[in-house]
């Protein structure tokens, strides 16, 4: 536990995954050339405002398993890939840096390498060893390669699982 950080690099000088903490630190961001943050969670980060000339997107999702987090990786991955295709430089975050931030980047690398979810989980872990996606995170990075990283409202794999889910949230209430 003692090497844990609050950011690491994925691909050196281009994808960094962090916490909230490396999220709100100017000079975290300015050391990075950070141009680019998708934050993965609901906290306020202050690149959000324009004034920072920082690029942001936020995908609106709380670390439980039963959060649809499916449905937002292609805009995710998007985002990603737009950031690098353009000699950005990307701070992918949630509160803690393990679960929802981890899955993001997992996603990424199993779009644009084609590589399935446990191997898109390594990659991530050779940079950030203490990842830590949640159950329900780690079946939603399945869906995504079986989904053809397109899940949709159309789709009817994820269509399927997200009934599935919705019942069985019924079921808990």
């Amino acid at each position: 536990m003692s090497n844990w950080k609050n950011v690491n690099a994925i691909i050196e000088g281009r994808l960094y995954l962090g916490n909230i903490i490396a999220a709100r630190s100017t000079r975290s961001l300015t050391e990075r050339r950070i141009t680019h943050i998708l934050s993965v969670c609901t906290e306020l980060i202050p690149a959000e405002h324009p004034a920072s000339g920082i690029r942001h997107m936020r995908i609106p999702v709380e670390d439980v398993d039963f959060a649809d987090l499916l449905i937002h990786l292609p805009s995710a991955v998007a985002f990603i890939e737009d950031a690098l295709r353009n000699d950005g430089v990307i701070l992918v975050h949630c509160v803690e840096g393990l679960s929802r931030s981890a899955t993001v980047v997992a996603a990424y690398f199993m779009r644009t390498q084609r590589v399935n979810a446990t191997q898109a989980l390594q990659m991530v872990r050779e940079r950030r060893e203490q990842i830590w996606p949640n159950p329900g995170f780690q079946e939603q990075l399945v869906l995504y390669e079986l989904c053809q990283y397109a899940p949709s409202p159309s789709n009817g794999i994820y269509v399927s699982w997200r009934y599935r889910l919705d019942h069985r949230l019924v079921g808990l209430a």
